[in-house]
């Protein structure tokens, strides 16, 4: 199976001024576009050593794999999960979650928030379901797949990795973290998180 990079769901400026034009674009059609044909490369390396019976380089194409194909789907993730008509709060079982497992809607978002902040270097900050667990989980990602909880579905992805703010932000994630709250697509996650329950 080949891999191709999807289409935003609005148009490049569509998220202004929380998120300018430049750096959607750079973002998307450079830096995703560079995980999938990462994705697609290491794919087709694994085929040919299955084919050739020559797994010397395994280790290095199972970690293409795992930074590749994670870097995709969070990417894609993070894109579905932005909208220009935010409703700026989640709602229904949803927000009972959240303030079941995080006491409130804004000790979520405070804990979120300093979970993004404080990624080292490059990564993510991802609230997930955790289903063996039975609760919603905040996880810092370095790179794309490092310090991640087995088995948790993830429901709402913030890119903190440089080239996601930095046009707009440079070294002030803060602001970026900040900033994005006005554009989080609620609808998206409340039904990820119906499907993922």
């Amino acid at each position: 199976m080949t891999y191709t990079l999807p289409e935003l769901p609005y148009a490049y400026n569509a998220l202004e001024p929380h998120y300018d034009e430049q750096t959607v674009r750079i973002h998307h059609d450079m830096h995703h576009k560079a995980y999938v044909d990462g994705l697609n490369n290491a794919l087709s390396k694994l085929a040919q050593a299955r084919e050739n019976g020559d797994y010397a380089l395994i280790k290095h194409w199972e970690k293409e794999l795992a930074f590749q194909g994670s870097g995709h789907v969070l990417h894609t993730l993070f894109w579905e999960n932005m909208t220009p008509q935010s409703s700026g709060n989640p709602s229904g079982d949803l927000l009972k979650q959240i303030e079941q497992d995080f006491g409130s809607f804004e000790a979520f978002q405070k804990q979120f928030s300093a979970a993004a902040g404080a990624v080292e270097g490059s990564g993510w900050a991802v609230l997930g379901w955790q289903p063996q667990l039975g609760q919603l989980l905040i996880t810092q990602v370095e790179k794309h797949q490092d310090l991640t909880v087995w088995g948790i579905v993830p429901l709402l992805i913030l890119d903190v990795w440089e080239h996601a703010y930095y046009l707009k932000y440079q070294n002030r994630r803060a602001e970026w973290i900040k900033a994005w709250w006005n554009i989080v697509n609620w609808e998206v996650v409340e039904k990820r998180f119906e499907t993922a329950r």
